[in-house]
């Protein structure tokens, strides 16, 4: 390497030609920022964000995003902010592509990143260095030092004191070796994010003036943070670790930096990891053939929706307006499919201002499901338990806030006539202080619940899915034995007791009065 290109890494550190990584993060590292910031609050709770299939969509828009941009977008999603503001700079990116490809070209070394950050910047405050640390120049001095006296003088005892300091010397590597190590890797992740605010700032990218007039400034932190070029030559790092301290007193004195410049770096973190974020969203969104900008509203109306993790999804529209709704179906017509793309479209909304849909009207409250309950061996809790424990989170949702629940087969697992009277209660209760979107196949829910939630039935017209009012009339729960290889003779007598069940139970003749006591 050339005295010329030596100097260049030391006025411009990080800005190295290393290969592309997109070091692949966990979600608990990506999750790190918005839990630093807000601790465990969030709009949207553990099990809502599995049931609408976050993790994967946060993946799909994240991709050639580095953990600034992912962490950034996580915390949009959970927070439930109003993603008005940023709604506007995205709109703006998505339709310039030569403003996305100057972004992209500042941001492309962040993704050299192999460390997260967020906990080291928002997290617990830095402890000052220790007082001892100012020895740390003097030791290899005085360890020389003796040495030399020790030759020239034949004193002997001389050389124990050399020897003393020389295992003071390698006591203190031992010591702060692999923290200095580790946090070598937290400064060129620092380095890449202060290198990306000067270019940002230097190609008029940036969306304030105080990003601009911060760039000197994050390039003189930039420098103070590297080691010195000289220290990179082929053995003088060794020999200057091992006897200098040279990486245990740059290890003390860059936190230090850190430490003094910590609002600085917060305020360059938050900046850098937004416009990454804008980049990856409006990046996804050039690529997207079905989305809109969503109006806000009090309801939800969603013409042609999709949900953008299926690649060859049909479009509904579902329009319940003020009321919730009580949906059914077929087995296996896609309700579950709807329920994730209402709720998914909504999250987005909320988070970043649009949907995948021709036109959508959506409401700004927080999103909880209720999808996934089932038995687990390792918790010792029944199917039914865990659907209990559900159904006691959402109603405290519910006195919390008022909220979007979105539910799908509630109460699966106790018997017929228990699963549909607790279900009649929790969800009118939800339903008084929400808007519920519920799926069953109890087909008795929806009178008992009419006067809280629409009824409304998905069905397939000429090959297309459609959503109308009213209930599912041709179920299909035992014609799909016969399909399946079962007898003709099982079919039959599954037959005769539904008819029989039909006329006893499952189509009440008056359930007003009970209704109107709930």
């Amino acid at each position: 390497m050339t005295l010329i290109s030596r100097l260049s890494r030391f006025l411009s550190p990080a800005a190295d030609d290393a290969a592309i990584a997109d070091y692949p993060f966990v979600p608990s590292d990506v999750a790190l920022y918005q839990r630093t910031l807000h601790g465990e609050c969030g709009a949207i709770d553990a099990q809502t964000w599995d049931d609408m299939l976050l993790p994967q969509y946060s993946a799909h828009l994240a991709r050639e995003t580095s953990i600034f941009g992912q962490q950034e977008l996580h915390r949009r999603l959970q927070a439930g902010e109003d993603g008005a503001a940023s709604a506007v700079r995205v709109r703006t990116l998505a339709g310039d592509a030569g403003q996305r490809l100057q972004l992209q070209a500042a941001c492309v070394g962040l993704r050299r990143s192999d460390r997260e950050i967020s906990a080291t910047l928002f997290g617990r405050a830095m402890a000052a260095a220790p007082r001892w640390t100012a020895l740390l120049p003097w030791m290899p001095v005085a360890f020389l030092l003796s040495v030399a006296l020790a030759l020239v003088t034949g004193f002997m005892p001389l050389w124990g004191v050399a020897l003393g300091l020389w295992l003071a010397l390698s006591l203190v590597q031992v010591r702060f070796h692999e923290a200095a190590e580790e946090w070598r890797r937290i400064l060129e992740t620092l380095q890449q994010m202060l290198r990306a605010h000067t270019l940002l700032a230097e190609s008029g990218l940036s969306s304030t003036a105080a990003f601009s007039e911060d760039a000197a400034r994050a390039g003189k932190i930039n420098r103070s943070l590297a080691r010195s070029p000289l220290t990179g030559m082929a053995g003088m790092r060794e020999y200057g670790d091992w006897l200098w301290l040279l990486n245990i007193r740059h290890y003390f004195n860059s936190r230090e930096v850190v430490r003094a410049q910590a609002d600085f770096l917060r305020s360059s973190f938050a900046r850098v990891a937004t416009l990454e974020a804008d980049l990856a969203l409006a990046r996804h969104l050039a690529g997207t053939p079905r989305y809109c900008w969503a109006e806000r509203g009090d309801s939800v109306a969603l013409t042609q929706v999709v949900h953008p993790l299926l690649a060859e999804a049909a479009p509904l529209s579902f329009a319940p307006r003020e009321r919730g709704a009580f949906i059914s179906g077929q087995n296996g017509i896609g309700k579950s499919t709807l329920l994730r793309t209402v709720g998914l479209n909504l999250i987005v909304a909320r988070a970043f201002g649009f949907c995948y849909a021709d036109t959508a009207t959506a409401t700004m409250l927080p999103v909880y499901s209720s999808m996934q309950g089932e038995d687990t061996l390792e918790g010792g809790e029944s199917l039914y338990i865990a659907e209990l424990r559900r159904a006691q989170e959402l109603l405290a949702l519910a006195a919390r806030e008022p909220a979007v629940f979105i539910i799908d087969e509630i109460f699966r697992g106790t018997n017929h006539l228990e699963s549909i009277s607790a279900a009649t209660a929790v969800l009118h209760t939800l339903a008084e202080r929400g808007t519920v979107i519920v799926s069953s196949h109890n087909l008795v829910l929806a009178p008992l619940l009419e006067d809280r939630l629409a009824p409304w039935c998905v069905s397939r017209v000429d090959g297309r899915l459609q959503l109308s009012p009213g209930v599912l009339r041709e179920t299909n729960g035992i014609a799909l034995l016969g399909t399946r290889g079962f007898d003709d003779a099982i079919s039959a007598k599954a037959n005769r007791v539904f008819d029989w069940l039909s006329d006893y139970m499952a189509h009440p003749a008056d359930c007003e009065d009970v209704r109107n006591s709930l």
